[in-house]
């Protein structure tokens, strides 16, 4: 499972939007499809624009809103000036532009030449920590992270990465500040490794509140090691 600020972008935008934009027409929550449309652009409430920064983030909205409007069918508000600046607007919209004209492919194939590794089965140990380590921090390169590792051995973890995370089809996006998280802990499908190793207190009592279940208990985890962070 991947938890990463661009997977799921759809959900997320539609529910940012509709807080910070005036609804014109009603959509089901569950629905993910953003629309925006022309009467947008007229509708906005706009600000002073005495400065030639405010003139070139106004245009450039224009611009950004124009370049979505083909994504989308259905019109979904205005923007309400109080809430966000042109310029923060203007960097959430190029976001969702950049997300939309990303291409899908592979992990593996983000690398130039493709990153391939060899098979797990083929290695001793110390040549495959040598060759994990120096993954990890490739992978990082193209803004991959791998959060949740410690309850994994060197073995495992190269396992995960050569048959899940490789692989995997996702939006490629070429943003500095854009990353990609992989959950090593399966968190969403089964939270007990997560609760086990890595929740802290106020998240396991957050989960009891929420489920009513029987946390397990809390354990060092087995392999501590050092990789790339990055905020979630």
């Amino acid at each position: 499972m991947i938890k990463s600020n661009i997977r799921g972008v759809e959900r997320g935008t539609a529910a940012y939007l509709r807080l910070n934009f005036c609804p014109v027409q009603k959509r089901s929550a569950a629905d993910p499809d953003l629309h925006i449309s022309h009467s947008i652009f007229y509708a906005m409430n706009l600000p002073d624009f005495h400065q030639t920064d405010d003139v070139e983030n106004l245009l450039r909205n224009a611009q950004l809103r124009d370049a979505l409007e083909p994504l989308y069918d259905e019109s979904i508000g205005c923007v309400n000036a109080n809430v966000m600046s042109t310029s923060s607007e203007n960097e959430f919209l190029q976001s969702m532009l950049e997300w939309e004209r990303a291409p899908i492919m592979p992990i593996c194939e983000w690398f130039d030449p493709p990153l391939e590794l060899p098979s797990p089965d083929k290695l001793d140990d110390e040549h495959l920590h040598n060759i994990l380590q120096s993954t990890i921090q490739e992978l990082f390169t193209k803004n991959i992270v791998l959060d949740f590792t410690e309850h994994l051995s060197d073995r495992q973890l190269y396992y995960l990465i050569y048959r899940d995370i490789l692989p995997s089809f996702e939006k490629r996006i070429d943003r500095r500040t854009n990353y990609l998280h992989w959950d090593c802990a399966n968190v969403g499908d089964d939270p007990e490794i997560w609760l086990r190793y890595y929740a802290t207190e106020e998240e396991r009592q957050a989960w009891v509140d929420e489920t009513g279940g029987y946390p397990p208990q809390v354990d060092d985890p087995p392999y501590p090691r050092r990789v790339p962070r990055a905020p979630l």
